[in-house]
């Protein structure tokens, strides 16, 4: 690789000095370094690319400095440009992040020689509807989520795969998560683990009331609809939906969530020696 666009959280090198490191590191190399600022939606004007071929052309690997959020967000603003990302964890965990710190230089060269490999991660699709009108769509990496609005409530879930009623859940909400995703919030609810590169959907509950409720795992072709019934009659936002915790909007009563694997992928670069079982260990703490 040759062209380097560099994509780092402030909050987590707020002097930039990683991030200047990297760039005079690839420089040095011969490489062609870009920085460009926090990323706001798909804005892309301030990384000093004119257009969308312009970056495509000009781009070859998008480093992401920060942890997963930052990360996660990257990945949905360059979704469709079909440039590889790698991240370089300054988080905690950082499930997502192919380089560590302590191996810095090790990575870049990894990255430089070729030493890598490109998994193509599955998106999730999301849209919500309204009395048959199309309210928003938007994707996921990680998951999407229909929660309860409120405190302490429960909220009423009809679960249909493939136009088949799954199940009815009185819960604080479901997730719908993909592979990577499930390592996240899928995790925190009881859900499974599975490899990041397996083509499926995981639908958990969250605290369901129900001794028998569990997580379901269907093909990543599955069409996931999700209606949203009421549970208290003075209430009109029954829940809300998020796009990897990032993205929110109010649902009501009614609203229907459909949710399929998204036309595009994620282009994501492993560097990593560990193969996922050691990640998993590492990253847990469980070795």
């Amino acid at each position: 690789m040759d062209k380097f666009l560099i994509v780092t959280n402030r909050d987590k090198d707020k002097d930039l000095k990683i991030t200047r490191d990297i760039q005079e590191y690839l420089e040095s190399k011969g490489k062609d370094c870009h920085l460009a600022v926090p990323l706001e939606g798909n804005d892309l004007l301030e990384t000093g690319f004119t257009d969308v071929t312009q970056l495509q052309e000009d781009v070859e690997c998008v480093i992401v400095l920060g942890g997963d959020g930052t990360f996660i967000q990257t990945v949905r603003d360059f979704a469709g440009l079909d440039i590889p990302i790698v991240g370089v964890n300054l988080g905690t965990v950082g499930f997502l992040a192919a380089i560590d710190v302590e191996s810095l230089y090790e990575g870049l060269d990894a990255l430089i020689d070729g030493k890598y490999t490109v998994q193509h991660r599955i998106l999730l699709g999301g849209e919500v509807y309204r009395n048959g009108r199309r309210l928003q769509k938007s994707i996921a990496f990680n998951d999407i989520v229909v929660a309860c609005a409120g405190f302490s409530r429960l909220v009423e879930l009809k679960i249909y795969v493939n136009n088949q009623l799954l199940d009815i859940y009185a819960a604080d909400g479901v997730i719908v998560s993909t592979p990577t995703g499930s390592t996240g919030y899928n995790l925190s609810a009881g859900g499974p683990v599975v490899f990041p590169e397996t083509q499926m959907m995981i639908i958990t509950p969250i605290c369901p009331h129900s001794l028998s409720a569990r997580s379901v795992v269907v093909p990543s072709n599955a069409k996931i609809r999700i209606e949203v019934g009421r549970r208290r009659k003075t209430q009109k936002e029954e829940a809300l939906i998020t796009y990897d915790g990032q993205l929110v909007r109010e649902l009501e009563s009614g609203d229907i969530v459909e949710v399929v694997q998204a036309a595009v992928q994620a282009p994501i670069i492993n560097i990593r020696q560990k193969n996922f079982c050691d990640i998993l260990r590492d990253k847990m703490k469980n070795g």
